[in-house]
């Protein structure tokens, strides 16, 4: 039984193997925007430039990848809800089923964001006031 209708494309049905393709790459691309926010608030792009030197962090240590304050939570944040908010009813054009897979698969991204972010939140407790600021935002 399918939650779905079929997902089609310009009247052709997608395959299951494409379909689930697609949502583990929406899942995982919607993380690129970090690398635009580093850039924006750094001013650099060593984040782009250490993965680029170092493929094997980008699976294996991603903490390597930024340094405290060069994303933050809010940001990041943010930019999913804003990417959601544009490429959802976008996709909508083209095919509502395709639409709703791409709003679900962003919705358990940034609920498991907030989950990592919240578990996590203790880790600040030794931290200043302006670090933690710098942090979130």
């Amino acid at each position: 039984m399918y939650a779905l209708p079929p997902i089609t494309v310009a009247g052709t049905p997608l395959p299951a193997l494409l379909v689930v393709a697609y949502g583990t790459a929406v899942g995982v691309l919607v993380d690129l925007d970090h690398f635009l926010i580093a850039r924006f608030k750094t001013g650099t792009w060593n984040a782009v430039r250490f993965c680029l030197s170092n493929p094997a962090a980008v699976v294996a240590d991603q903490r390597r990848i930024f340094d405290r304050g060069d994303v933050g939570v809010l940001s990041r944040l943010l930019s999913h809800l804003v990417i959601a908010g544009l490429v959802v009813p976008g996709l909508a054009v083209a095919s509502v089923p395709l639409a709703v897979l791409t709003a679900v698969v962003l919705y358990v991204h940034l609920v498991s964001d907030l989950a990592w972010d919240i578990w996590r939140f203790d880790q600040y407790a030794d931290v200043s006031r302006d670090e933690l600021v710098q942090e979130l935002r």
